[in-house]
């Protein structure tokens, strides 16, 4: 599928060596970007996709460590990043950890690393992010989100997974208000389930996951220049799915 053009371009995805991060990091690279391939213990992985992104048109590709719900490996992050690529034009906020287990049951360590992956490492980066973003004239932060977290979706299994979506598209409107008069803008994209998800239910609408194409589809209409006016928003890519009893 065709892209926008993003060959002067720095792009960061966190969580990008495995799964939707690397499939929406690769197809920034297919449109010509300098890209960040981020990762926080998957380092061969993490290589493989910056020559994977090469290979199909990236104009630079690196690799970077960080555990983004540390402020300080953050900061690192992005310092390394803007040395050898330049500033990050396009943050896409990927990484979240999920728990797929009843909330009793979960340590509180895998609790508040759900949260945190989730919520705080959106908030960090983005807050890195963001000066560099304003003080150039484009700026794009996608974060990704969970299909019908804004209709307070919420179930004892997997419950911290909900609330640290629900928060990252509530910080997604707030941030696009508290930037609209920079040349930035800040959406999201909630997908249901996934082709690589870990769980899959008996049903899913229209027969199947997401593919990552769906997914890539909105995230180039979100980094189109054109798409300028388009902030604050979230598209979910679920299929139809309506989780609501009737």
């Amino acid at each position: 599928m065709e892209g926008p053009d993003l060959s002067d371009r720095t792009v960061l995805v966190t969580g990008s060596a495995r799964g939707v991060g690397r499939e929406l990091l690769l197809a920034t690279a297919d449109c010509g970007a300098r890209t960040a391939v981020h990762y926080h213990t998957s380092a061969d992985a993490a290589r493989e996709v910056a020559d994977q992104a090469e290979s199909r048109g990236a104009a630079d590709a690196m690799t970077v460590q960080a555990d983004v719900t540390d402020p300080e490996s953050v900061d690192g992050l992005f310092s390394a990043v803007e040395s050898e690529l330049g500033s990050v034009d396009v943050l896409v906020n990927n990484v979240g950890d999920f728990a797929p287990a009843h909330w009793a049951d979960l340590e509180f360590d895998a609790w508040n690393r759900v949260l945190e992956t989730n919520l705080n490492g959106t908030y960090l980066c983005s807050k890195r992010a963001l000066p560099a973003m304003c003080e150039g004239e484009y700026g794009r932060i996608v974060n990704i989100g969970y299909a019908s977290s804004e209709k307070g979706l919420v179930s004892p299994k997997n419950f911290p997974y909900f609330v640290a979506k629900a928060g990252v598209l509530m910080f997604t409107r707030m941030l696009a208000n508290d930037t609209q008069d920079d040349p930035v803008t800040v959406n999201a994209i909630s997908p249901y389930v996934v082709e690589n998800s870990d769980e899959f239910p008996e049903e899913l609408p229209r027969g199947r996951a997401a593919s990552f194409e769906d997914l890539i589809q909105p995230l180039y209409f979100f980094l189109d220049p054109e798409t300028e006016y388009v902030s604050g928003e979230n598209v979910e890519v679920d299929g139809g799915w309506l989780p609501e009893t009737v």
